[in-house]
């Protein structure tokens, strides 16, 4: 009986490994879920586009299948996977490495805030921890990415496997550490967490608080070269086109007919305007772009390709030739974005960095700005067919090695500059207010009663050095200063200096007008206090009357 009794016993209680089990399921179940909803979303509203324009189409070819096989491609190629394409002419499969950036923001977004969320939650505490947060959203995304792929596999446009098994969960895992660590309000011990697998030598430079603010300086500078340099790019995009106009006014109706189609043409236009804008920023760094194998657009001398087909973007290419000034105005674009990174990182320089810091400082913002727009370069080129077609766009490492030689050269006397004039400006503000001080609270003649003490006789400077202005300003900081060289606002003219002990009582009496320390007045004084201190006396008790 002893025996069932215990074995009841140790029947009622989970083991710790099958509680915690419990309760982390509804916190898993939530962040897988929350994954595949995102990846749902992202899905329809690539399918509810490609839908509309196969409906509004004068030749829709394939049926509703064959416009949904596009839009599950499409859907990849917006996550960086490479397809490819086996209707050709020649018979020969042609790859479509171009991802479309703007395409790419709308599976950053719904990653991201789905990840946020869960971590978040309305509950308190949150139903799933940060890690079980980030697993879920991303198992759950690539569990419904893992579909898509072999649906897409039995279309005309088919997916790279190698570029979906890598491309893939690289987006989605950046995506959700990002939405995690914003939902926790962007703790910096996370980075270092992930700092810490950084080489030796690396890490020596990013961890601790000092690097830690100097690697903060550096990453908002990155990002305003990086904003500088897009936005240089957009402009110059702006300005080739208007200038190509008719050209490319002739391409859009070529290329097209019917409304419908020159609807399509439009939207994927308008879908390519930021890949537009990186190669122009390419172009501004100096590398340029490809414009297939062999055919390199730049500055300095351009060899486009010429058999380009016609397409709005592409008709607004510079023209072939030796570049002229008004290709090399391009080039302010990356020495703004230089002024800038110099500028932030000279504002953010504190009083003790030196001039070594602050032009590592521009290094580190130079290095982390080129690594950004390699990447968008990277993402913005690609293939998009074999042979001549097998480059498209800028070539990634050379505008990073580009932008990493402009902001270098041009950020560091910038950072420099603006470091020494804040420190000149606060220099001359502490002179001044040196200088107000020695003036506003100079001790008046009355309260001069300081005896001249001997000592060695001053010789007078010359007139004509005593009376300069320099001469005067540096009295007063010096007369300021004597008191605190630290703050000048914390002198005191009525102070004098005192010793340690105090000065042995003097035997001469206290001089004074009237006789207060006379021995008659003193008494007279103390008997006055004990008087007045005395309660008055109460009178006594008559004894009740008899009749």
């Amino acid at each position: 009986m002893a025996v069932v009794i215990q074995m009841t016993a140790r029947r009622r209680s989970l083991s710790p490994l099958l509680t915690r089990l419990r309760d982390r399921t509804p916190g898993l179940a939530a962040s897988l879920l929350g994954g595949a909803v995102a990846a749902g979303l992202g899905l329809g509203s690539f399918a509810v586009l490609v839908i509309v324009l196969w409906i509004s189409s004068p030749y829709p070819d394939n049926g509703p299948g064959g416009a949904l096989h596009v839009a599950a491609a499409l859907w990849l190629l917006a996550h960086g996977a490479e397809l490819v394409r086996t209707d050709t002419l020649s018979g020969v499969p042609a790859p479509v490495g171009v991802t479309p950036l703007l395409l790419l923001a709308l599976p950053l977004w719904l990653v991201h805030r789905a990840a946020r969320d869960v971590a978040s939650g309305d509950e308190e505490p949150p139903q799933a921890s940060g890690r079980t947060a980030w697993s879920g959203v991303v198992l759950g995304y690539l569990a419904v990415g893992a579909v898509v792929a072999l649906y897409a596999s039995g279309g005309a446009l088919r997916p790279s496997w190698t570029w979906t098994c890598a491309g893939l969960p690289v987006v989605v895992m950046g995506a959700a550490g990002a939405g995690v660590w914003t939902a926790y309000g962007r703790p910096a011990g996370a980075l270092d967490d992930v700092l810490v697998l950084l080489p030796a030598g690396v890490r020596r430079l990013v961890l601790g608080a000092e690097a830690r603010a100097r690697l903060s300086a550096a990453a908002r500078a990155a990002g305003a070269g990086v904003c500088v340099l897009l936005g240089g790019g957009a402009v110059l995009l702006a300005v080739s086109l208007v200038a190509h106009g008719g050209a490319m006014r002739g391409s859009f109706f070529q290329l097209t007919e019917g409304w419908s189609g020159r609807f399509a043409v439009l939207l994927l236009c308008l879908t390519l305007v930021p890949n537009a804008a990186v190669w122009a920023a390419g172009y501004a760094a100096g590398p340029g772009f490809v414009l297939g194998a062999g055919h390199v657009v730049g500055p300095v001398s351009s060899n486009p390709a010429p058999l380009l087909p016609p397409f709005p973007l592409l008709a607004a290419v510079p023209e072939a030739g030796t570049g002229g000034p008004a290709h090399w105005a391009a080039g302010a674009v990356p020495v703004v974005a230089g002024v800038a990174v110099g500028w932030f990182v000279g504002r953010a320089a504190d009083a003790g960095w030196s001039r070594g810091r602050t032009a590592g400082a521009v290094v580190r913002a130079a290095v982390l700005c080129a690594g950004a727009v390699a990447a968008l370069a990277a993402l913005a080129g690609g293939p998009l067919g074999v042979g001549v077609l097998a480059r498209f766009g800028p070539v990634w490492w050379q505008v990073g090695a580009a932008v990493v030689g402009w902001i270098t050269a041009v950020g560091v006397p910038v950072a420099l500059a603006v470091r020494a004039w804040r420190g000149r400006t606060r220099g001359g503000l502490r002179v001044r207010l040196s200088s107000a001080g020695a003036l506003f609270h100079r001790p008046k003649k009355a309260e001069r009663t300081e005896k001249p003490v001997a000592g060695p006789v001053e010789t007078p400077a010359p007139r004509h050095i005593a009376e300069t202005p320099a001469r005067q300003h540096v009295a007063a900081y010096d007369q300021a200063d004597a008191y605190d060289r630290d703050d000048a606002f914390d002198r005191d003219d009525a102070f004098e200096p005192y010793g340690c002990l105090p000065p042995a009582p003097s035997a001469e009496p206290v001089p004074s007008s009237t006789p207060w320390y006379e021995d008659a007045l003193r008494e007279t004084r103390w008997a006055a206090l004990q008087e007045a201190s005395t309660p008055p006396e109460e009178p006594a008790e008559q004894p009740p009357a008899t009749d």
